[in-house]
């Protein structure tokens, strides 16, 4: 029987990136994994062809040889299922390098990206570690400058309080596990490789409950409210990250609790644009104070602040405000404020208003010449 191609088991091109490949890996691995797919043994048998697969497409030299020989490049006289002829080494056990991709430590057990997707890992004496648990939040650029302390209200499973996080009714017991004799992971073998899972009796847990709480009908968790005070420090932004530590989800059966996430988004002001820790903005001034100059009261986050326009300031002039940006989360500095004035043009006159420019232009020279003569001689050439 052929072989299947090992760029079509992971379902990318032959050029694809490491990454790419890593991609896809993890994607398949999830899919096919053991522990998604209990008694499934085609499943099985392809969580071990793409591991193998990427195990090879990985490495350069494995990879390259690949591309040249194809399945050839791996057998005969000194070759392996890891390596190409007279590369050495032995059959790869899928389970490295699953651990390797998704950052798991030990076997079967739990860690990092695994614990996420299949439900938390391994607790103290066979339990299983709550979740982690993400909030968004939503704060004004205020509250982002200032800091605050922000109550937020979530739903996350608690310990219940009827079997006190048991799950197993008052007065009555936990019993060793008859499937996994309180290992908490059974072996299972396929072919010449043996590998274990996650017992499906007691979920890891080594022991089953004898009569399950009714309160919480065995899990030893119940979905309720809470409440809690987030400390927000000055000068976070928009996608900054505050961990609260054992605010996440219950563990079960004497797993740890989870943290939580509170992810931050800052809303978009009517004044300012953030630039890092500097702040931007606009600032309307009348033509007569561009011309004759002084001084005018400009907005900031912490207060009004007064800036000495010089005179004849042409539209499009940018001040800097030293100190009024936003605080730096490092603390120790704060950014500056950047205003850009823009001139504005009156757009109706009274007699007497127009009276007076008109005089003004008249004693300017500008009703004769009304676009100055550097604008002419610089033009020239293009006549």
């Amino acid at each position: 029987m052929a072989k299947e191609d090992y760029y079509n088991l992971l379902g990318v091109a032959k050029g694809a990136t490491e990454e790419e490949m890593k991609k896809a890996y993890r994607k398949k691995a999830v899919q096919f994994h053991p522990d998604k797919n209990p008694g499934n043994k085609e499943a099985e048998e392809m969580f071990k062809k793409v591991s193998h697969a990427y195990e090879v497409l990985k490495d350069p030299d494995k990879r390259a040889a690949y591309d040249r020989y194809g399945h050839a490049a791996f057998e005969g006289p000194g070759a392996s299922a890891a390596g190409p002829r007279g590369a050495g080494g032995g059959f790869h056990d899928p389970f490295d390098i699953f651990r390797e991709v998704f950052g798991q430590q030990g076997g079967g057990g739990g860690g990092g990206i695994f614990d996420e997707m299949f439900g938390g890992g391994g607790g103290r004496e066979g339990g299983r570690d709550g979740a982690d648990l993400r909030y968004d939040l939503e704060i004004t650029l205020e509250e982002a400058a200032r800091g605050m302390e922000k109550e937020i209200s979530f739903r996350k499973k608690m310990a219940c309080e009827r079997c006190a996080g048991a799950g197993a009714e008052p007065g009555s017991k936990r019993v060793t596990c008859p499937t996994c004799r309180g290992a908490g992971q059974i072996r299972r073998s396929g072919g010449i490789i043996t590998f274990t899972q996650t017992c499906p009796t007691c979920a890891g847990a080594g022991s089953k409950i004898d009569k399950p709480c009714t309160g919480c009908r065995g899990e030893g968790r119940q979905p309720k409210t809470t409440k809690l005070n987030v400390r927000i420090p000055p000068g976070v932004d928009t996608g900054s990250r505050l961990r609260s530590s054992g605010n996440g989800e219950a563990g079960m059966a004497g797993g740890q609790t989870g943290d939580l996430y509170i992810v931050l988004s800052v809303k978009e002001h009517e004044l300012f644009e953030r630039q890092g820790e500097d702040l931007f903005c606009e600032i309307p001034i009348k033509f007569t104070l561009a011309t004759l100059g002084g001084p005018i009261e400009v907005p900031t986050l912490f207060g009004k602040a007064s800036l000495k326009i010089p005179a004849a300031t042409p539209s499009g002039t940018t001040f800097r405000l030293r100190g009024k940006g936003m605080p730096s989360l490092r603390g120790g500095h704060q950014g500056d404020q950047l205003l850009r004035v823009q001139v504005e043009v009156p757009q109706s006159l009274t007699a007497e208003q127009k009276k007076i420019l008109e005089d003004f232009a008249r004693v300017s020279g500008d009703a004769a010449e009304p676009t100055s003569k550097s604008f002419f001689e610089k033009a020239k050439k293009f006549f």
